[in-house]
């Protein structure tokens, strides 16, 4: 075909290097700008490499694909991504190591996450059979939807066991009638709250459900305080009349008032902490102080409302006084023995005096002796964590993905919790709330690796995830040190996440200074006793 066209070998090369190229030509000035202009375009397809001029015959060009079989072949691999079941696994279609890719949706802002999840799902099983074919299978690696709703059903069911609680607590001491008063008055400021929460732009979640929770306790007391005072005058008088119930609110009222912006006074610092903590605990303070000065409200307008429309007889609030009584007297001939003893026995006292300041040194002592643990938040039971792999900088993509698997492997032999894992071998995988702050989507060099573990729902196994954690570091640390590698067990927090659990950032005046401070640091934190993952955002020569 060269022939046919006067070609050679020689002019389709030259051809395709010119085509194959992009100058920057120069610039030019209109009005207040000024603009670069650029020659040419690098070749990106087939189709372009195709439709490529390399000649001229017979009065008409001629291009590429008349004189050479043009296809987009494979391309050199600058990733591996696998999908492997683990013994936990309990579907048709084990997979050991299968090529996969990884979809990871989001959802726009004001959009309820559980039902944006579920919408994803059942549409995914729309199109299995004529988009998806049969011979792709997909599987639900990670459901933060299902995720968020277990724990809002489970903050929404202590939220019910709380009011129960505290009602129940209310019947056994006040009675019947300032019990269902008190049922009656949490829904109420529980909505009001909700409401506030929709008019200041927070939405319900976890930490918004444990202000409400936490509130519970306090909602009631303005309300119990109004109710005891009022059946206290009705007592006092002798009957129970409108008059009675207002100015018994009306005596106290101050001190009630007092003590409620006290709450909230103590409340209100947390809105004001800085970084990302403070934006995340913010509904606590700032709910939690809504719905207490609801609750005042409720106490002065709707609890002697309530508590009228609803009031015993007399005969039953005599008897219930006088069950008080015999209880406090119970209670007063214990105490009244105890401290009488302890006033008049100067021995005795001095003694009493002793032990408590002995015991409050002692438990100041167990900061001191390490006894008691400390910890910013508590764990939390998740399904699922990270192995986050470094290799040497400049160890090639094949490397990397066998040290991976060995890891992989390993995981999948000695962890029984495990349903599945994906590798992420040169590529980054879809990073949560933890990787964005660790910056794990800059994670794309060859020798950077991340396996994603994901394990039974906690109400199908008895460790909790940190437990699996912690084993799962012992026995990989040991065995990646032997392959040349690094790795961090990356757990899901329960809470703002932080860089490391401890992190150690040097400043120095040369680079040389800089790298060997921070590789004596890195070795003084490998060779400390209570230190799990150490690692360095140095940069080795490659």
């Amino acid at each position: 075909k060269l022939a046919s066209y006067n070609l050679s070998i020689g002019q389709v090369a030259a051809a395709i290097r010119s085509a194959n190229s992009e100058l920057e030509a120069g610039h030019y000035e209109l009005g207040n700008n000024a603009f670069k202009v650029y020659s040419g375009t690098f070749l990106s397809n087939a189709s372009d490499v195709a439709k490529l001029v390399v000649g001229v015959s017979n009065g008409g060009p001629v291009f590429l694909a008349d004189v050479a079989e043009i296809s987009a072949g494979p391309s050199e691999t600058s990733n591996i991504v696998r999908h492997y079941t683990g013994l936990s696994y309990s579907g048709d279609i084990p997979s050991d190591g299968a090529p996969a890719v990884t979809i990871a949706f989001s959802k726009i802002k004001g959009s309820n996450g559980i039902t944006v999840s579920k919408q994803i799902i059942d549409r995914i099983e729309q199109f299995k059979g004529y988009l998806i074919p049969d011979n792709v299978h997909v599987v639900i690696t990670r459901d933060y939807g299902k995720t968020a709703e277990d724990k809002v059903n489970e903050l929404l069911f202590k939220l019910v066991v709380a009011t129960g609680v505290v009602t129940l607590l209310i019947w056994w001491f006040l009675g019947f009638r300032p019990a269902f008063v008190t049922l009656l008055i949490i829904p109420n400021v529980i909505l009001i709250t909700v409401f506030g929460a929709w008019l200041t732009g927070f939405t319900i979640d976890r930490v918004s459900l444990f202000a409400l929770i936490f509130s519970i306790g306090i909602l009631v007391d303005d309300a119990i305080v109004v109710v005891e005072n009022i059946y206290r005058r009705w007592l006092m008088a002798g009957q129970t009349s409108k008059e009675i119930s207002v100015d018994a609110v009306r005596e106290v009222g101050n001190p009630t008032i007092i003590a409620t912006l006290t709450v909230i006074a103590a409340l209100l610092p947390m809105a004001f902490v800085g970084d990302m903590m403070g934006p995340y605990m913010m509904p606590i303070p700032a709910l939690g102080s809504i719905a207490i000065m609801y609750s005042l409200f409720a106490a002065f307008v709707f609890t002697p409302w309530l508590t009228y429309k609803l009031r015993p007889s007399l005969k039953t609030l005599h008897k219930t006084e006088e069950a008080e009584e015999r209880f406090q007297q119970r209670v007063g001939k214990f105490y009244r023995k105890f401290i009488f003893r302890l006033m008049e026995n100067r021995l005795l006292g001095w003694i009493t005096l002793l032990g408590i300041i002995f015991v409050w040194f002692m438990s100041v002592f167990l900061f001191y002796t390490q006894s008691v643990t400390v910890k910013m938040m508590p764990f939390d039971n998740k399904p699922e964590f990270n192995v986050v792999v470094n290799m040497p900088a400049g160890t090639s993509l094949p490397k990397t993905a066998a040290v991976t698997q060995k890891l992989v492997d390993a995981v999948r032999q000695q962890v029984p919790e495990v349903i599945d894992l994906q590798s992420y071998v040169g590529t980054v995988s879809p990073y949560n709330f933890n990787g964005m702050v660790r910056h794990y989507y800059l994670r794309q060099q060859p020798w950077q690796a991340d396996i994603q573990i994901k394990l039974l729902d906690k109400k199908d196994r008895e460790r909790n995830s940190h437990d699996i954690a912690t084993e799962t570091r012992n026995s990989l640390t040991p065995l990646a040190k032997h392959l040349g590698a690094r790795i961090t067990v990356a757990e899901m927090p329960p809470g703002p996440p932080v860089l490391q659990t401890m992190v150690a950032e040097v400043y120095g005046p040369t680079p040389e200074i800089r790298r060997q401070v921070a590789e004596d640091i890195t070795l003084r934190f490998e060779e400390a006793e209570y230190v799990g993952d150490v690692d360095n955002y140095i940069e080795a020569p490659h």
